[in-house]
């Protein structure tokens, strides 16, 4: 996938330039406190643009800058190929996990999305 996935007003002229999307996706993950997580379609609720494949993508081109593990899948799944540093920063920061089944992969927990999902706060109308 390249830049034209994302919205069409992000291709610029410099190639070496992040895209204004890529932009604000990042500010966003650099919102989330520590503990808590936002899902791919969260961020994209929360710019009112773009949709969760499309803040995937940024994370996956560009998210090496910031809190990456804190913008996860919806399901609560480790991020696949990087799921002992993600595991790592969750047990620093105290974010709520649900313990794996035995039966699980990999015995690997998962998120606990439901205590550890952040809505923002309110903060999302001060966002622009």
């Amino acid at each position: 996938m390249s830049e034209e996935s994302l919205p069409h007003e992000d291709r610029g002229e410099h190639p070496d330039a992040l895209p204004a999307y890529a932009e604000r996706v990042l500010e966003v993950a650099e919102l989330v406190p520590p503990g808590r997580v936002m899902t791919y379609g969260d961020v994209a609720e929360w710019l009112e643009e773009g949709g969760p494949r499309q803040v995937g993508r940024v994370m996956a081109l560009y998210g090496g800058a910031v809190p990456w593990w804190r913008v996860v899948r919806s399901d609560g799944v480790l991020l696949p190929g990087h799921e002992l540093r993600a595991l790592d920063h969750y047990r620093a920061e105290g974010t709520p996990l649900r313990e794996a089944s035995r039966a699980a992969e990999g015995h690997l927990p998962r998120l606990d999305m439901k205590r550890a999902r952040w809505d923002g706060d309110g903060r999302a109308e001060a966002h622009t």
